[in-house]
């Protein structure tokens, strides 16, 4: 194989849904409709038998968090389409089969890995390609709303000499 082939041959993993470093949409999330996202490959290794696939989130405390593990996808396969059941979705962290989209603590931008390996005969990896993208929860305003109550309480408390309960003080729509 010349130079210029081996340039084109390159394995990669894309989604039209974001770019790599991008941010993933709610629809593929837990704020949304918590379907995947459709993923597209290139030409993997000559002797790719399958592919394996996995999405993980590396940010949370107690190390990686797996949101979706297929293996055995067919060699000819080159792409999965939005909300795609593959035959092989083995048993992800949330303890589910299948795709359980990001959901972080709000507030918190979490990074998402997807990585497709290319496997040959006796289980060998071929090659391997990745995706990273982030996702990052709104604080809802009715938790920020309430956030804000709770602060003014708290200093109500804080500053009141006579021990009684204070008023509790109003809320707004804001």
């Amino acid at each position: 194989m010349g130079i210029a082939a081996a340039l084109v041959a390159v394995f990669t993993l894309s989604s039209p849904a974001f770019g790599n470093g991008g941010m993933i949409p709610a629809r593929y999330t837990c704020d949304g409709a918590n379907v995947s996202p459709a993923l597209r490959w290139s030409l993997p290794p000559a002797g790719t038998r399958s592919f394996t696939l996995t999405m993980q989130d590396p940010d949370v405390p107690q190390g990686t968090f797996v949101h979706w593990n297929v293996t055995g996808i067919p060699a000819r396969t080159r792409s999965l389409p939005v909300g795609a059941h593959p035959a092989h979705e083995d048993l992800n962290d949330f303890g589910k089969r299948g795709y359980s989209g990001p959901c972080p603590p709000r507030g918190e931008t979490h990074h998402y890995i997807f990585l497709l390996r290319a496997i040959g005969a006796h289980g060998r990896i071929l090659g391997e390609t990745g995706l990273i993208a982030r996702y990052t929860r709104r604080r809802s305003t009715q938790s920020a709303t309430a956030a804000r109550t709770v602060r003014v309480w708290d200093d109500q408390l804080a500053s009141n000499p006579t021990g009684r309960a204070p008023t509790p003080p109003a809320t707004t729509g804001a």
